[in-house]
């Protein structure tokens, strides 16, 4: 038998069409059950002409069914379902004994008037219900016992007959309807007011009262047969029932109790999602679940003040929309409220009502509290998140877009235009224009940087409408535009191309001079153009930006704006090719690149963290060269791979050396981005670190700028397995601009290091610090290290250790020093650490 109250919404009725639902259902139950009390009191009653209990014997047997239905009620077992209470009774037992004791047609009204006696007494000592409730429950069970009674006595004639094999079929048939009418009704009527489906609460009910439902049946068998025999003996029964109840009683929690914990844990792995609303909804179903509630409120304050509350039903309706602060309101006997927290941030506040009839207990109180505190948990997280998916778009689009005009930076043309180049064919023509704005500094000066950014902004837009689909448009810093044209036509040889784009500059200079007014004065944009064509195999766009630049100084210096790249006036270019001439015959000479390398120290410690290596060359005709005379023509030759090899296999022959005399330090070696392109890269680093004996986790690569821009795969594939095999990854001169946080989450890394730019600035500069600040903080998030490169003052480390940057590089420290120096240097570092303090590790550890 099932009973409950169905649940209100904690500031608004039930829908009309579900509550008159219900009151029709009601009605037609209690109709049905009061028609068949009536008929059924109307049949003729077959009693025995020597009735052992008198000649009022009639009266007595109707009063003890009465007795018996009241009693069954009273004798109750509760437990929780479908937002709602189910009540365990014995009143299949008690309608088996009535069924033997009292003419059928009876049954009807004697169960009609028990039940309403039983639960009135019980709305007026604890439960509070309703008489409408009353009267519901009374014509539930009486219909109930009605159809058990025609079930019954279809089959068989119980009534004071002695029980045999067919005549206990007929009995549990009966006790079987009477327990699926009970359930079903009470079902229904629960699917009406919850708007759920009924297949629900049913199963709820059936699933608490099967075990119960067995019992009665056996218990009321054996008083049946007890009666035949002797009524004496039914004196024994009640310690068994007792036993009996007490022992299902413990069932019944100890279930509960699985279900609850399975639940707590379901609903709790639920809250792992990354966005409010995923939570939140999360923390509905999963209290209406865990709690059996009949309303669930979530309420989140987000990070602007504005409250958001999420309601949810057993229906499966949720509803969510903006609600003004709620207010210290104080909760009914039935709900609990707990405001949820993270320290002292508040994220929500969470409402969960139970049926009026079961307020919750102590347990539940712990429950609602420790779901409290994990949904609380799961809020703070997701608006984290969503503050961090913010400040990384924000991050990713400030770093390859200029922020004046919104065009694309330095960065973006750089990466997006190699990118372009590598997808054309290799003699397919391209053009790339390189724009200046005359007297744009006496604009600034004159009219203020405000109009100079008005006048950046306009030249950018009309640039904008000038450049056709296919083109790359960037700003690459101060008055510089650069234009690439990758749809140039493809005819005989250089010279049309040229020709082609010698046009297409000459008439975007002439549309960028049409008169417009900056500032409220109505000037002229004049520019000044470098013209370089090439085809797109044979060089890349730094490449072809520097070509580029000096055919816009020949523009500026040749009196007209438009000047096409002379490679006969780029010295550069031969000296550059004479220079990688002479790297292949220092490369095979072994003396003349020299590697040098620069500690990191712990600013707390002063205890060793790493080592960068870098190169330098003792050229014997142009003297001691810096990796800025002649790295960057390198990563754009052939000479790149043995280069890098060269680099490696040095740089792992000092570590091996440390090793040996039991230094467990790291070296850092930088990585072009054209290495990251040869699949086998990783292979031939492998090699590298056996041949040595030292350990992957040993060796840190950095990786440059145009590695974090590209989303190349195969610069992808090499990295991660570069990773797999246990090398460290570091990203160099983080926080330029020009790095990309979205390189994060597609390429673990171990190391972030400051650009020495922001460290020389952070001092004088409110922004740079804030940089570095920025990125100290997201490494610590991240559980990344960070290393601030040049730090040449006390000053610059003591600011940097406030602003809780734990590792930095640079002359303060030392200098760049020869292989068989620094392990002396090293040593003692080492020894004057902190005893209870030991190096990092690489992987950070200590």
């Amino acid at each position: 038998m099932t009973s409950g109250r169905a649940g209100q919404s904690l500031d608004r009725p039930a829908g009309r069409g579900a509550s008159f639902g219900v009151h029709l259902l009601t009605a037609a139950v209690v109709a049905t059950a009061l028609v068949a009390a009536v008929v059924g009191l109307s049949l003729p009653a077959r009693l025995p002409a020597d009735d052992p209990l008198g000649p009022l014997g009639g009266l007595a047997r109707f009063g003890i069914a009465v007795a018996l239905f009241a009693l069954a009620q009273l004798a109750r077992l509760r437990f929780r379902a479908a937002a709602s209470v189910v009540s365990v009774t014995w009143a299949e037992a008690a309608l088996i004994i009535c069924l033997y004791l009292v003419p059928p047609g009876w049954l009807p009204a004697a169960a009609l008037i028990g039940v309403t006696v039983a639960w009135t007494a019980l709305s007026v000592v604890d439960e509070g219900r309703s008489t409408s409730d009353v009267i519901r429950i009374a014509g539930v069970q009486t219909a109930a016992t009605a159809l058990a009674v025609a079930v019954t006595t279809a089959l068989g004639q119980p009534m004071l007959a002695a029980p045999t094999p067919s005549l206990t079929l007929a009995v549990v048939a009966g006790a079987v309807t009477y327990l699926l009418a009970g359930a079903g009704l009470g079902g229904v009527v629960l699917a009406l007011r919850h708007g759920m489906p009924i297949g629900r609460p049913l199963l709820a009910a059936l699933r608490g009262k099967l075990l119960m439902f067995v019992g009665n049946v056996v218990v009321g068998l054996l008083v049946v047969v007890l009666i035949e025999i002797d009524p004496r003996w039914l004196l024994l029964l009640p310690a068994p029932l007792w036993l009996f109840q007490q022992t299902y009683r413990q069932r019944l929690n100890a279930d509960r109790e699985r279900r609850t914990w399975r639940s707590f844990a379901e609903a709790t792995a639920a809250l792992n999602q990354l966005d409010e609303r995923g939570v939140a909804t999360a923390g509905v179903s999963g209290a209406l679940t865990l709690f059996e509630a009949e309303i669930v409120e979530v309420e989140v304050v987000r990070g602007d003040g504005r409250w958001r509350r999420y309601r949810g039903d057993p229906g499966g309706q949720l509803v969510d929309r903006e609600i003004a602060p709620p207010g210290d309101d104080e909760p009914e006997p039935e709900e609990l409220v707990r405001d949820l927290s993270v320290g002292d941030a508040r994220v929500g506040r969470l409402r969960v009502r139970f049926p009026r009839t079961a307020p919750p207990t102590g347990r539940e109180r712990d429950a609602h509290a420790a779901f409290a505190d994990a949904l609380a948990a799961a809020l703070h997280d997701a608006a984290t998140h969503r503050e961090l998916r913010l400040v990384t778009a924000r991050s990713s689009y400030e770093a390859v877009h200029d922020p004046v005009t919104g065009l694309a930076n330095r960065a973006a043309m750089l990466g997006k235009g190699d990118q372009a180049l590598r997808q054309l064919a290799h003699d397919h023509p391209v053009a790339l224009l390189l724009l200046d704005i005359d007297q744009f500094k006496e604009v600034n000066d004159t009219l203020g940087h405000a109009a100079g950014d008005q006048l950046l902004r306009l030249t950018a837009n009309r640039l904008g409408t000038l450049a056709r689909p296919g083109d790359l448009l960037a700003r690459l810093g101060g008055d510089e535009f650069a234009l690439l044209l990758t749809s140039v036509p493809v005819v005989g040889d250089l010279a049309a191309p040229m020709a082609y784009a010698l046009r297409q500059a000459r008439d975007i200079a002439e549309r960028l001079a049409a008169p417009t007014e900056v500032a409220g004065v109505r000037i002229s944009v004049e520019v000044s153009v470098g013209v370089v064509v090439a085809p797109a195999g044979t060089a890349d766009l730094t490449e072809l930006l520097r070509r580029a630049d000096i055919a816009m100084y020949q523009a500026k210096s040749g009196g007209g704006n438009v000047a096409a790249y002379d490679s006969s006036r780029d010295a550069a270019s031969t000296d550059q090719l004479a220079l990688l001439a002479e790297l292949r015959e220092a490369l095979q000479a072994d003396d003349q690149l020299v590697l040098v390398l620069q500690p990191a120290v712990d600013l707390a410690t002063g205890a060793p963290t790493g080592v960068e290596a870098l190169i330098r060359w003792r050229h014997p005709r142009r003297g001691w060269l810096g990796p800025g005379d002649f790295v960057r023509p390198v990563e754009n030759s052939e000479q790149l791979g043995p280069f890098t090899r060269y680099v490696l296999d040095k740089a792992l022959a000092v570590a091996a050396g440390w090793a040996r005399e039991g230094l467990d330090i790291p070296i850092s070696v930088n990585l072009s981005a054209r290495s990251l392109l040869d699949p086998r890269l990783p292979t031939e680093i492998g090699e590298a670190l056996r041949r040595h004996q030292v350990p992957a986790d040993r060796l840190v690569l950095e990786i440059t700028e145009t590695v974090v821009m590209s989303e190349l795969e195969v610069i992808d594939q090499v990295l991660t397995t570069l990773r797999s095999m246990g090398v460290q990854l570091a990203v160099d001169d983080f926080g330029t601009g020009f790095s990309s946080l979205t390189f994060l989450t597609r390429i673990p890394v171990d190391e972030l290091k400051v650009d020495r730019s922001f460290v020389l600035r952070m001092a004088d500069s409110p922004e740079a610090a804030a940089v570095v600040r920025s990125t100290v903080g997201l490494a610590q998030e991240l559980g990344l290290r960070v290393v601030a490169e040049g730090v040449e003052t006390a000053a610059q480390r003591s600011a940097l250790a406030e602003l809780g940057c734990t590792s930095a590089q640079g002359y303060h420290f030392f200098k760049p020093m020869p292989a068989d120096k620094i392990g002396a240097v090293l040593g003692s570092l080492a020894r004057q650490a902190p005893t209870n303090v030991r190096p990092l590790r690489a992987d950070g550890a200590s």
